[in-house]
């Protein structure tokens, strides 16, 4: 059930801030970078700090946050998907679509998330856990890929937040888990890969798709939103192929790392 607040919002004044202020996750990414780098030098001498039960909360706090923009954005695409054709799903202009109301605040939610999702890095940097390269690109690309697809109004939209709130909702979920060791023994971390797998299959598909469809008929996306996910989309798949390779096949050991 939606509140009174959430069925009258209008997402108009954060899309104005995001186009009205382009180069703001140029900034933060480049501090962000500058942060892990000179972070891990910082803690190379010193002890690492626990912060277990303060990772827990935030996990905790992460996956209640996916879970609700997912049971909000989620009946949305549903809805959508089964009153319009997929070609309409893919170009209709959000306004039209997904803009406003409830699922309108939590899309803007979500673009506007992953800036505080960034402090996922400063309890690796601080516990001196190994920073792998697929956990700060990945940060550092939908950052950036996420406020350029919502300031262009990129169409596609409501595909890309609803399969990232369901995969994160599970995902922070297994993370509160094991920070509390409380993760049930049928919880196996190779369903959490799987699904990232699967999502950033489908993004990458999608893209094609939209790709596609640019030239042939009046879609509200922009060429360089479309290429910039299928090519960060394309990227994640190999990535996560492979750490899921080298952590469940030739590798394998009894708890998951962290990635994102």
């Amino acid at each position: 059930m939606t509140t009174l607040f959430e069925q009258n919002y209008d997402s108009t004044p954060g899309l104005l801030f995001a186009k009205e202020h382009p180069y703001i996750p140029v900034g933060i990414t480049m501090y962000y970078l500058a942060a892990c780098y000179f972070g891990r030098l910082y803690m190379a001498n010193r002890q690492a700090y626990d912060l277990q039960m303060s990772l827990a909360y935030w996990n905790l706090f992460l996956s209640v946050f996916s879970f609700v923009g997912m049971f909000r954005t989620v009946p949305q695409l549903i809805y959508n998907l089964n009153t319009m054709t997929l070609q309409e799903n893919l170009c209709t202009d959000p306004k039209d679509s997904f803009a406003n109301g409830a699922c309108g605040l939590w899309v803007q939610l979500f673009i506007y998330s992953k800036i505080p999702e960034l402090v996922d890095t400063f309890f690796i940097v601080a516990r001196k856990k190994p920073l792998l390269f697929l956990h700060w690109y990945h940060h550092v690309t939908v950052l950036l890929f996420c406020w350029h697809s919502y300031a262009t109004e990129a169409s596609t939209g409501l595909f890309f937040v609803s399969m990232n709130y369901s995969v994160h909702a599970i995902m922070y979920g297994y993370y509160y888990l094991m920070a509390v060791n409380a993760k049930p023994a049928w919880l196996n971390p190779g369903f959490i890969t799987m699904c990232q797998i699967a999502q950033m299959l489908i993004g990458t598909s999608l893209c094609a798709m939209t790709y596609s469809l640019l030239g042939t008929t009046n879609c509200s996306v922009k060429r360089e939103n479309v290429i910039a996910g299928g090519l960060m989309y394309g990227s994640y798949l190999y990535l996560f192929s492979e750490f899921a390779c080298k952590r469940f096949l030739t590798n394998p050991k009894p708890n998951v790392k962290k990635l994102c």
